[in-house]
C-alpha cells in the first residue's frame, strides 16, 4: 500500500512542481498579498524558470511543462500591458490558451507529447504493474504511441480553436455579452477536450493498458516454480 502510494505521489509531483506551484503562486501573490498583475506574473514565474534551467543543467534536456509554464508567464506578462480598448482587453485573455496550445501542438511535433504528463497518473492510479505496463507499451506498442500523440493533440487543437473563438467574439458580440460569454466558451471547450481525447486515446490506453497488466501478471503465473536448492541436494542423494 505504501508502495502504491509512493509511485501515485511521484507521478504527480511533476504536474504539482510545473503546474499547481507557478499557477496557484500567482492566484496568491496577486489576490492574497495585492501585488499587481506584473509583479505576480513575474514572481510565479521563477520555479518554471528554474525547473527550465535545472534541466537543461543537470538532466541535459528541458522540462517542458516547466517550459511552458514559463512561456504563459512571459506572454502573459507581455499582455498585462495592454490597456484601453475593452474588446483588446477581452481578446488578450484568449492570449494564455494560444500560449499553451501552440506548446502542446509543438511538443507532439517533437515527438514529446506534453500532455503525457498529465494523463499518466490517472491511467497508472499508483500502480506498479500498471506502472511497468506502460513502460513496455511505450517502448513496443505503436498503437499505444500513437494515442498518446492524439491525446496532447486534441488537447492543443481544442484551445487554439477556443482562443481564435473568444477572438472573434471580442470583436463582434457585445461587450457585456462577452464578458460572460468568453467563460461559457472556455468551459464548452474544456468538456469537449475530455470528452474527445478520453474518446479517442485516453480510453483506448486504459484497455490496453490493463490487458498489459493481466498478460503480464498471466505470464508470471504461467512460470514454473523454482525448485528449492535442499530439495534438489536431496534428490541427488537418492
Amino acid at each position: 500500500m505504501t508502495t502504491k502510494t509512493n509511485t501515485k505521489r511521484a507521478n504527480l509531483r511533476p504536474l504539482l512542481v510545473d503546474v499547481a506551484v507557478p499557477v496557484g503562486g500567482y492566484y496568491l501573490l496577486k489576490n492574497g498579498f495585492g501585488m499587481s498583475t506584473p509583479a505576480a506574473l513575474g514572481w510565479s514565474s521563477v520555479v518554471p524558470a528554474l525547473r527550465t534551467v535545472f534541466g537543461v543543467v543537470r538532466e541535459r534536456k528541458v522540462n517542458a511543462f516547466a517550459a511552458l509554464i514559463l512561456f504563459v508567464n512571459v506572454v502573459s506578462l507581455v499582455l498585462s500591458f495592454v490597456s484601453g480598448d475593452p474588446r483588446l482587453m477581452l481578446a488578450k485573455d484568449s492570449g494564455i490558451s494560444s500560449a499553451i496550445g501552440i506548446g502542446i501542438l509543438v511538443s507532439v511535433a517533437l515527438g514529446r507529447p506534453m500532455m503525457t504528463a498529465a494523463m499518466k497518473p490517472w491511467l497508472v492510479k499508483g500502480d506498479a504493474e500498471r506502472e511497468a505496463a506502460w513502460a513496455r507499451l511505450a517502448a513496443g506498442s505503436a498503437a499505444f504511441r500513437r494515442a498518446e500523440k492524439i491525446f496532447s493533440l486534441v488537447w492543443g487543437t481544442v484551445l487554439l480553436v477556443e482562443c481564435v473563438v473568444r477572438i472573434v467574439g471580442a470583436y463582434t458580440v457585445p461587450v457585456d455579452t462577452m464578458v460572460w460569454l468568453g467563460t461559457v466558451i472556455l468551459a464548452v471547450a474544456m468538456l469537449l477536450g475530455f470528452l474527445v481525447s478520453g474518446a479517442l486515446a485516453a480510453g483506448p490506453m486504459a484497455h490496453m493498458l490493463i490487458a498489459e497488466t493481466k498478460s503480464a501478471r498471466g505470464a508470471n503465473q504461467d512460470d514454473p516454480a523454482p525448485v528449492p536448492a535442499l530439495a534438489m541436494a536431496g534428490a541427488a542423494g537418492e
